[in-house]
């Protein structure tokens, strides 16, 4: 090593850069504020799952009621619509066959007839003795014999009485395509999207539409598919939230240590 380089002095060290106590309390804020925030919406989640049990119970509980005559439309402004969700009613009227609306969907292997796969729930304006009409969804047809059910002319003519369960409305997503009016086809069995393709002289519209019962084994269209077991996924969000909480819990604890450890030892280095 030659003398220059001996005479050399070392590099100074840098200076080290002062703590700002501000950011050690402003992400602990922070991390206490996300804990709180996911244990509110866990407890939300867990609101809802009682409501959904509450819920799923009273539609087992109103399905076995014994029918009672369909309110008329006076009093369809003002209905209890989570009361009178799958209640057994009668309707007295006529079926309106050319104003048949066929809703798509894909009938899972849980259905309760022999029938599933792609096919069309047949859903036929009923015509009420005391004015107003109601949906009924006579039941699910296969894609292949569709066509048949668009205009059933096998439906009885004149003034007939039918029991079957109230069904709330089901709700269109916003990407939803609109429904095929040409042909009388929409993919929810939403009564203000159905609704819309009928004449004005059939209004108004029942806010509920009418499950039929099922038939006779193999017979069409496929009734009786009713569907109180709703989806109730609140119980695995609650654990999803209460794992996000207990993460930064973790989180928080650990950063900590190591900031009162880099103390410990002697660090001045900003907060990591």
């Amino acid at each position: 090593m030659t003398e220059a380089a001996l005479a050399e002095p070392a590099p100074t060290p840098p200076p080290a850069r002062r703590r700002n106590p501000w950011l050690f309390w402003i992400f602990v804020a922070v991390m206490l504020a996300l804990t709180a925030l996911f244990l509110g919406l866990a407890k939300w989640q867990l609101d809802r799952l009682h409501w959904k049990e509450g819920l799923i119970a009273e539609a087992a509980a109103n399905m076995k009621l014994p029918p009672t005559p369909f309110p008329g439309p006076a009093q369809w402004p003002g209905i209890d619509l989570d009361a009178f969700s799958y209640r057994p009613v009668t309707v007295t009227g006529h079926y309106l066959p050319e104003q048949t609306i066929r809703v798509f969907v894909g009938l899972g292997d849980d259905a309760k007839g022999e029938f599933s796969g792609p096919g069309y729930w047949i859903m036929t304006p009923f015509a009420l003795d005391g004015g107003g009409t109601v949906f009924v969804d006579r039941g699910f047809v296969p894609q292949a014999a569709a066509d048949a059910y668009a205009d059933d002319k096998t439906l009885p003519t004149g003034t007939v009485t039918i029991a079957g369960a109230t069904v709330p409305t089901e709700e269109a997503g916003p990407f939803t395509p609109p429904a095929d009016t040409s042909k009388r086809i929409d993919w929810f069995r939403n009564i203000e999207r159905m609704k819309a393709m009928l004449p004005a002289s059939l209004m108004p519209v029942a806010p509920v539409y009418i499950d039929l019962p099922a038939g006779p084994r193999g017979a069409l269209p496929q009734g009786g598919e009713t569907d109180i077991d709703f989806p109730n996924n609140h119980l695995g969000y609650v654990y999803t939230w209460l794992g996000f909480a207990l993460t930064t819990v973790i989180m928080l604890a650990e950063w900590v240590r190591r900031q009162f450890a880099a103390k410990t030892d002697g660090a001045d280095a900003p907060a990591d």
